[in-house]
């Protein structure tokens, strides 16, 4: 009989990042730069709060397995360097996105065409195909979650944030009836609980299509319930007409067909990527969409920031618990211990599975 003891104690190792400024928090994590003592090399650091992800930790250990899958295996998914943990928190290293999020970075642009919108959804469902190949869906896609790897140009859009993706079992289709993901965003099936698979990912793809093209979301509402119904019965129109007479038919077809309710009818991913919004290369006389989709995003996210304060004082007034949906990160900012403190103890643990390779 061994000697072993069942549970062996975490390897503790020395630390090898230091971290510096935020770039981010969410509702159980806040997102750091740091550098890799030994190279010098930059990385992100997403850091979790393990209290307040007492009873979800299943959730952090799909991201690493859903982020080991597919890592360095396509040019836009952000790649895991490493993962670890501390007496407080885990910590998920990623490539360092430097150039900002999707939309911020079209509404800083001097121009922008319909052929650009084409381009970033080509990209997306690139990636998006790659990880249906693999057997995971995102289950999250939305601007928020595609980054541009660099300020310039040229640079790659990655998806980002897998903590919502799941890995599938080969062709199952009805497996997964957890209702997850971003209102907005969500395909009817998620909202049914019928099951739902990869193609919940294509329906996203069509309402950011339809975001990039107009600068307001298909199913956009006055409350959760009405944006709900309005999904559940594709209620969604290519209006005012003025917003959309410089917007190609090829556009609103392949919006169409990835908005369709059926998912058995929707386009798979690799069929999106032979749509001929896609495929074909556009009219050079294209209108510059950018006046329109930039006044538009502006006017909705000032009216959803004056929402979401009013939800929050009522419920302050209630009595009850901030909901996590709501855009307030100080009390994130509050809870997660800076993780500069820890480092400076010098001590890590090492979680089951080991270190990452670098």
């Amino acid at each position: 009989m061994s000697s072993q003891s069942p549970n062996p104690k975490p390897q503790v190792q020395p630390c090898r990042y230091k971290t510096g400024k935020v770039l981010g928090a969410g509702s159980y994590s806040v997102v750091k730069e740091c550098v890799h003592i030994d190279t010098g090399r930059y990385y992100a650091a997403k850091v979790i709060n393990k209290r307040l992800m007492a009873g979800r930790e299943h959730m952090v250990r799909n991201e690493i397995a859903v982020l080991k899958r597919v890592s360095m295996g396509h040019q836009n998914i952000l790649t895991l360097v490493d993962y670890f943990e501390t007496m407080n928190n885990l910590y998920l290293v990623t490539d360092l996105a430097l150039g900002g999020e999707l939309f911020d970075r079209i509404c800083r642009k001097g121009s922008y065409y319909e052929s650009d919108a084409a381009e970033l959804i080509r990209s997306t469902l690139s990636a998006v195909a790659y990880l249906h190949d693999h057997g995971i869906v995102h289950r999250d896609l939305k601007p928020e979650n595609l980054l541009f790897r660099t300020p310039e140009d040229n640079a790659d859009l990655l998806i980002a944030d897998f903590g919502l993706s799941r890995i599938m079992d080969e062709e199952q289709f009805h497996v997964l009836t957890t209702t997850c993901g971003t209102p907005g965003y969500m395909a009817p099936e998620i909202f049914k609980k019928t099951g739902h698979g990869k193609p919940v990912d294509v329906w996203a793809i069509g309402v950011i299509t339809y975001f990039l093209l107009c600068g307001y979301t298909p199913f956009d509402r006055d409350t959760n319930l009405e944006e709900m119904q309005a999904i559940l019965a594709a209620d969604y129109k290519f209006e005012p007409a003025d917003y959309w007479q410089d917007v190609s038919n090829n556009a609103r077809d392949f919006i169409r067909k990835c908005l369709t309710i059926d998912p058995t009818k929707r386009l798979t991913a690799h069929q999106a990527l032979q749509h001929p919004f896609l495929s074909e290369d556009k009219e050079e006389t294209q209108a510059d969409l950018l006046p329109v989709v930039k006044k538009n995003f502006n006017a909705r996210r000032t009216l959803h920031a004056a929402i979401d304060t009013i939800r929050a004082i009522n419920k302050l007034r209630e009595g009850g618990v901030m909901d996590g949906a709501l855009s307030i990160a100080p009390e994130t900012q509050k809870d997660t211990p800076a993780p500069q403190n820890e480092t400076n103890t010098g001590l890590w643990r090492k979680p089951t599975g080991g270190l990452m390779k670098q």
